[in-house]
């Protein structure tokens, strides 16, 4: 155990106070909220507990890498966490780390609570900030870490300094994102990979993965945050979302994530949970081939949209009409939203008539072929030719950001990387972004982000994030469709799921049944 010294010099260490709230409303209170308390200690909790049955919409697309898109499932499902995580407002809150003070413009240091690795080593300095450097040097590199050098170093027994290439005022917002997890020294082999099998943190440890089937965990009974009330997760990658509904229905899954809205009206009184959330729902084109790579082509097909008819009809009142790449889950963003700047005029019907386009979108979330179908009915009515594609998402993905499709109608909560809405615009959006659906290289467009980036004041950089966005959606490469709300499926003998509005977390040492 660490000593005294280091705990009262640990307490002494101020918060950043960059910890503002960018999210309005806080997670779920009651009886389906996070509530660690009560498993504090292990006795005053289940002695045993029983397991829990997931039903989760996503199969892992890259081997549950903790780099990629598959950090999230480790998340949800109470694997992986990192120096810090986001409270239900959205600012950066102890996690690993259990405070942190800005050295300088550059420098950061972040003080270890004591915690153990799930294969029963240390959580140390070294091993935090080498964790760090794997993360820092992966390829391709978290989304988190989009147009941002890092270096992390141990700074004495405890305590770990993380540099930035330039200031970065978010930092704690950005260790917060599921990519950047902190793993043990035995993760990672020669090959550079990473494995997240008994080598993260959190209060369940991943012990089996059957492929893009099932996984399953067990209770890690030396979590720090004290030990979880259910003994283990037995998870299924249930990609219809029908079938998911159904496997709740029957009883055999106690919680089934992003339900469809098709089904929530028949699941039993009380077994839906609507949680609105930062993901938006839009229209993506390729500006780097294709017809999209035409401002005015782009232009035409976004006037040919009649997006007000899809939240009410396909969501049945489950989402929000598209405002902007951020939606109203964001309080901030209403009262600073900017109309769109530079957008090319619409191409004639002349040149629309004939002009052959791909549309393509992922069934994992069934209200997006849905989408997608009202959006070819819309756009042929203009005169585009359209070829419908649906996929699974691990099979459209590496096709998408490979600029094989013209267009892909794609969910993405803008929160989730980070918690900081310009980290969302630079890795979707500019020519360096690692999940740039549109392919988008415009100069403004990243002149803009650079500028937001460099803003330090949280309201100044809302406005900042504002301006950009306007940049954004004046070149016509994404069209926001709907804002969404979360519809989680809970059996009635489950308590104290997650109601998370960044989608990171599902389940807790409080979950149990």
């Amino acid at each position: 155990m660490r000593s005294v010294r280091r705990r009262r010099l640990a307490a002494g260490l101020l918060l950043t106070p960059l910890l503002a709230p960018l999210l309005s409303g806080c997670f779920a209170s009651g009886a389906d909220s996070s509530d660690t308390s009560s498993a504090k200690g292990g006795a005053n909790g289940s002695a045993e507990g029983r397991r829990l049955r997931v039903a989760l919409a996503f199969p892992p697309a890259e081997n549950l890498s903790p780099y990629g898109a598959d950090a999230t499932l480790l998340s949800r499902l109470g694997v992986t966490e990192g120096l810090t995580k986001l409270d239900g407002n959205g600012a950066a809150a102890p996690s690993l780390a259990e405070s942190w003070t800005r050295e300088n413009g550059r420098s950061w240091l972040f003080t270890l609570r004591d915690a153990h690795f799930q294969d029963g080593t240390v959580v140390t300095a070294a091993a935090a900030a080498a964790s760090l450097t794997h993360a820092a040097a992966a390829t391709p590199i978290p989304a988190a870490l989009s147009g941002v050098t890092l270096t992390a170093e141990a700074a004495g027994e405890g305590r770990v300094r993380v540099t930035t290439a330039k200031p970065d005022p978010v930092l704690p917002l950005r260790l917060a994102g599921p990519s950047l997890a902190v793993l043990s020294p035995k993760a990672y082999g020669k090959d550079g990979k990473a494995t997240p099998i008994a080598t993260a943190t959190g209060p369940f440890e991943l012990t089996k993965v059957n492929g893009s089937t099932s996984a399953t965990l067990d209770r890690f009974d030396d979590y720090w945050g004290g030990r979880a009330q259910a003994s283990g997760i037995d998870a299924k990658f249930i990609a219809d979302g029908t079938a998911r509904a159904n496997a709740l229905r029957s009883g055999e899954e106690d919680i089934a994530e992003a339900v469809p809205v098709s089904q929530a009206a028949s699941l039993a009184k009380g077994t839906a949970r609507e949680v609105p959330t930062s993901r938006t729902t839009s229209l993506l084109l390729n500006t780097r081939s294709g017809p999209f790579a035409d401002p005015a082509l782009r232009a035409a097909a976004r006037a040919a949209l009649d997006t007000s008819v899809l939240a009410k009809n396909v969501f049945e009142g489950h989402a929000d009409p598209g405002q902007g790449i951020f939606g109203p889950a964001l309080s901030w963003a209403a009262g600073k939203r900017v109309a769109p700047v530079g957008r090319a005029k619409p191409a004639g019907a002349g040149a629309v008539k004939g002009t052959a386009i791909t549309l393509a979108t992922y069934d994992n979330r069934p209200e997006l072929p849905e989408v997608a179908q009202v959006l070819q009915q819309q756009l042929e009515k203009a005169g585009f030719t359209v070829k419908l594609t649906v996929r699974e998402y691990s099979r459209l993905e590496s096709d998408a950001l490979a600029g094989k499709f013209d267009a892909v109608v794609a969910a993405r909560n803008t929160m989730l990387d980070t918690g900081d809405p310009v980290s969302i615009l630079a890795s979707d959006y500019t020519c360096d972004g690692t999940y740039n659906l549109a392919l988008l290289c415009d100069k403004a467009v990243d002149k803009a982000v650079a500028t937001a980036d460099a803003t330090a004041d949280p309201a100044k950089r809302q406005d900042a994030a504002m301006a950009a966005e306007a940049r954004i959606l004046g070149t016509d490469a994404v069209v926001p469709l709907v804002h969404q709300r979360n519809i989680l499926g809970v059996a009635d003998a489950v308590q104290g799921v997650v109601l998370d509005p960044y989608e990171r977390t599902l389940v807790a040492t409080g979950t149990r049944r």
